[in-house]
Order: C-alpha cells, then sequence, then structure tokens
C-alpha cells in the first residue's frame, strides 16, 4: 500500500479532466454530485488497486473509474445543468486481462506525429506563396524588387539607387544639388504590395511578402533576378555579381578579379577606382562588365569591344597593346619593304621609344612606323631626332 497516496491524487486527476470534457464546470459540481461522485471514484480506484497487482497501471484503471460516471448535460441559455448521474455498474475480477484496447482507441505516436508534419507542411507551403506573390513583377530597369527605397539624402522615394542617381545627376538638375545616395546608410524601404513603410529587411513586417529573393543588410541591395549569382565582398565593400567562386579580391588592386588571371595579371593599385577611359562610367561601382587589359588597367568589356571595332588596339591610358599583335607586325614588315625611303631620307636615324616593352632604340626613319629593336613591336613613338 505504499502507493496509496499516488492513488487518491491520480483519482482526483481523472476525474476532473474526464468531466471536463463534457461540458461540466468545477462550481456546478461541487453544488450538485461533486462530493458523491469523487468518493465513488475513489473508492472503485482503491479497489482496482487491491486487485491489481500490477501498480504500474494504476493511472488506467482511474481513468475507467473516471470515465464510468458519465454526466448527460443539457445548454439553457448558454448554461450547462446537470440532469442526473447513474452510476455504471463495472466488475473487474482479473485485472491482469484487460488492456487499454479493450475500452478505447487511440492514435498511435506514428499517425499523430503524420498528422502534425502535415499540418506543418501545409502551413509552410502558405507562408512560402505568400512569400513569393509578385515575384519578378515589380522593379525597374536595373533591379526586378519588391520595394522601393527612402533616401537619406533627400527623403524622396526611388526603386533603386540607380534611379536616384540618375534623376539627381541630370543635365537639368542645378549642379550644386546633384548628388548620388550613400546606399549603405538608407534606413526606410517601402513595400510594393502594401505600401507599408519600414525599416530596411528582406520580408514585409505588414503583407509578409519577400521583398528581394537576393537581399544584402550591409549594401541595402534587393533583388528578385537571382540569376545574376550576387555576393557580397567584404574587400569592396559592396555586393557583386557574377558568383563568388569564379571571382577573387586582390588588395593591391582594390577590387574583385576573374579567377582566370589570378596569377597572371598586372597588379595596379585602386586599378578600379577610376573612370572608364572611354565613357567615363566611375568602373568601382559599375554594373557592367569590367575587364582588365595586359597592361593592368581597366576598361568596360563593351567599350574595348568597340575600340577593336574602329581599329584601336591600344590601351587609351598607357598605349600598351590590347591583344597579341605580332601577326600585324608581320605585315608591317611587308609593307615597309615594299615602301623604299627616298634617298635623302635613306640614312636618317631617329630615337624612338617603344610602348609595349618601354625600351628606348636609335631606329632608321620610316614614314610608316619604326621597329622596336628589342621587341619587334612597331607600337613605338619617335623621342627625338638622331643627331642629338
Amino acid at each position: 500500500m505504499d502507493n496509496l497516496p499516488l492513488v487518491i491524487v491520480l483519482a482526483v486527476n481523472e476525474f476532473f479532466s474526464v468531466n471536463c470534457q463534457v461540458g461540466l464546470s468545477v462550481q456546478e459540481e461541487s453544488n450538485t454530485l461533486l462530493p458523491i461522485k469523487l468518493d465513488l471514484v475513489l473508492g472503485l480506484g482503491l479497489e482496482f488497486f487491491k486487485k491489481s497487482s500490477d501498480h504500474s497501471a494504476v493511472g488506467f484503471y482511474l481513468h475507467l473509474a473516471a470515465a464510468s460516471f458519465p454526466v448527460p448535460t443539457y445548454s439553457i441559455m448558454g448554461e450547462v445543468a446537470v440532469m442526473r448521474s447513474e452510476p455504471l455498474q463495472f466488475e473487474c475480477n482479473d485485472m491482469k486481462h484487460l488492456t487499454e484496447g479493450d475500452t478505447y482507441a487511440t492514435d498511435s505516436n506514428a499517425e499523430l506525429d503524420h498528422r502534425e508534419e502535415s499540418s506543418q507542411s501545409t502551413d509552410h507551403e502558405k507562408t512560402n506563396d505568400l512569400r513569393e506573390k509578385g515575384y519578378m513583377e515589380y522593379g525597374c530597369q536595373h533591379y526586378r524588387r519588391r520595394c522601393c527605397i527612402r533616401a537619406p539624402c533627400c527623403n524622396e522615394v526611388f526603386d533603386c539607387r540607380h534611379c536616384h542617381n540618375e534623376a539627381k545627376n541630370d543635365i537639368s538638375i542645378d549642379q550644386k544639388l546633384r548628388h548620388d545616395i550613400p546606399r549603405h546608410q538608407v534606413k526606410q524601404v517601402i513595400c510594393s504590395l502594401c505600401g507599408t513603410e519600414q525599416e530596411v529587411q528582406q520580408n514585409c513586417i505588414n503583407c509578409g511578402v519577400c521583398m528581394g529573393k537576393y537581399f544584402c543588410e550591409t549594401c541595402k541591395l534587393f533583388d528578385d533576378d537571382v540569376s545574376k549569382q550576387q555576393y557580397h565582398c567584404n574587400g569592396c565593400g559592396i555586393c557583386r555579381t557574377g558568383g563568388r567562386e569564379n571571382f577573387f579580391h586582390c588588395y593591391k588592386c582594390g577590387c574583385c578579379y576573374s579567377i582566370l588571371v589570378k596569377d597572371s595579371h598586372p597588379c595596379i593599385e585602386g586599378a578600379m577606382h577610376h573612370d572608364c577611359p572611354v565613357c567615363f562610367e566611375y568602373l568601382f561601382e559599375s554594373r557592367n562588365d569590367v575587364i582588365v587589359m595586359p597592361c593592368g588597367h581597366t576598361i568596360h568589356k563593351s567599350c574595348l569591344k568597340e575600340m577593336r571595332e574602329h581599329y584601336q588596339y591600344a590601351c587609351p591610358l598607357c598605349s600598351k597593346s590590347v591583344c597579341d599583335m605580332s601577326k600585324v607586325w608581320e605585315k608591317f614588315d611587308l609593307e615597309m619593304a615594299a615602301i623604299p625611303m627616298p634617298e635623302p631620307y635613306q640614312n636618317k636615324m631617329v630615337w624612338i621609344l617603344c610602348n609595349d616593352c618601354c625600351k628606348t632604340s636609335r631606329v632608321q626613319f620610316h614614314f610608316v612606323a619604326q621597329k622596336c629593336l628589342n621587341c619587334k613591336s612597331y607600337n613605338t613613338r619617335q623621342t627625338r631626332g638622331g643627331d642629338c
């Protein structure tokens, strides 16, 4: 009988849990049949305890005892009233052969887990559908996104920082009022779907939509078009495109380069912290492709292509050849051999500087070009006459 106090506690607990399922309040029961029913439950529970050799099942026996006293109810004006209480006759001579499955069936843990997982899966799908609302339907010519930004410099709303910079640096704007947005200082964004203004974050606090598949909290950048393979470079301090695995950051040049030129590019300090020598756009923050020329200077890929279309093969900054010109120099040899110099110029000598190897040479003058004696390049310039 060491477990007798436990029997009493479990009896009271089972009694209230069963009766609460039929809508009977504790106050109503205490005014009517609570003392009588509780006494019957305790008595029947103790009887189970005495007859059973398996005391670990005492909770199950008490549940049967409490369930043996159902309370029919009916509703009047929203209240629950007790009509009658008739105890059921219950005998158990052999408790060893009584199982929980003989009285009532319960769902297995596997079924409950499956229902819970199914419910969680449905909720997750609904959340994803909400976040995907308006995907690739909003934005500007620069980014596909579902929000606008409030510029901290002029307190105006723009689709993105490029829209702001284009509008505020237009030729029609007073030169003293022209400015660029400080991208890292953006504090407020406006959801394009519900119009809620809020602090910078990926999901709208009001409608829950994802305002940008790619989101950088540092740069305050939102973009739904993740095919650009955006990534944030800590060395540059800004976001880049093209995939982190395809680029490396050169700390001397101060920018990201393709891994294809990691061991071959000539380092020039601050190589990208200047304007394109052709279109004069600031290269470090440009959205267009930038390439490194053999000399180490940088230029827009499209601008270099346009130069080649106009037969310009020298760097606009240092005049070095931007590609292998050996085949062109061979044609120059044939052309110079076919054009002999007039007699007064046949022995004229001049000093030249080679733009490719930076060596100086004293060579014979020719109207077409002067050939470098060191690297055989015709990319040279005359520095002085041969008599000096």
